[in-house]
Order: C-alpha cells, then structure tokens, then sequence
C-alpha cells in the first residue's frame, strides 16, 4: 500500500527532473509502480478487505466453553482438534492452534537464583572423558586436591564402591 507522502514524492522528483529509475531505486520502488503512479492524478484509494470466512467460526463458542472447563488447566490444541472434529469440523489443526493460542496462561518462569561457594568448598561435575594421550585424566589428580562437597548433574550414572 502507497502511502500519500510516497505518492507526493513520486510526483515531486518527476518534476524535478529525476528519472523514473532513479525515483524507484531512492525509494526503493519497482520503476513499474512509479510509473503507474505517475500515470494517476489522484492518490488510489483502498478500501479494506471484507472478514474472511473461517471454517473454525461455527466451533469457537464451544471450544471457548471447552477451554473454561478445564481451568486450571490447559488441553492442548490436538485434544481440541480430536473433539471438534467428530462435531464436522473440517479445517485444519494449524487454523485452531492460532486461536486456541490467544488463550493459554502465560507461565512465569521462576527467576534463576544464583550461588557462589567457597574455594574448594563444592565441585560439580558431569560425565566426560578426557584423554592425554592414552591415559585419561582424573580431575582431582588434575587440579591437586579435593572438595568437601561433589554435585553431580546425572545420579543415575554414579556407582557406588563397597570396600
């Protein structure tokens, strides 16, 4: 859409001299719309566009009603989807997760809560294998000592030596 000071400028630059060329690349134009547009006398009129019909229209009483129900909450679109289709819906699931979207809570993500310990007070580790050559390392041989505390990110993977 031509806005009016796109359209003045247009008739501007052309009486000033400028070529239809160097009007559409300084305004980054095709030249076919310039020229278009230098034709016209009057700036065109746009009317907007009439509502487009959507195959969800019929549905979306029930689906809102649907959506309330289950507070607090939320079925997914796919649920929705399976529901509305045994009603005659025949639309597809994209056009309903665009409008079942506007209605999902928002979920607050919990602020990260930094912490800092002491020098050789904590170590946390995951599990990686780093090689010197053939022999690979062990990183409290590595860094020249222990902690009092060692996290470890993965339980499932530590074992447990009975002497």
């Amino acid at each position: 859409m031509l806005t009016k000071e796109i359209f003045v400028d247009i008739h501007v630059r052309f009486a000033q001299g400028q070529s239809i060329r160097k009007i559409a690349r300084e305004l980054n134009l095709s030249r076919n719309t310039v020229k278009q547009h230098l034709q016209r006398k009057e700036m065109p009129t746009y009317s907007k566009r009439g509502q487009k019909k959507i195959k969800l229209a019929p549905f979306e009483p029930c689906l809102l009603k649907r959506i309330e129900q289950a507070k607090p909450d939320w079925l997914p679109a796919t649920v929705l989807f399976d529901e509305i289709l045994e009603r005659g819906y025949s639309g597809g699931i994209a056009q309903l997760r665009r409008f079942v979207v506007q209605f999902k809570p928002s979920v607050k993500a919990e602020p990260v809560v930094r912490f800092e310990t002491k020098p050789a007070q904590q170590m946390q580790i995951d599990f990686t294998t780093i090689r010197r050559g053939k022999n690979a390392l062990k990183a409290f041989d590595y860094f020249g000592g222990f902690t009092h505390q060692v996290l470890c990110d993965n339980a499932k993977a530590l074992i447990v030596m009975i002497p």
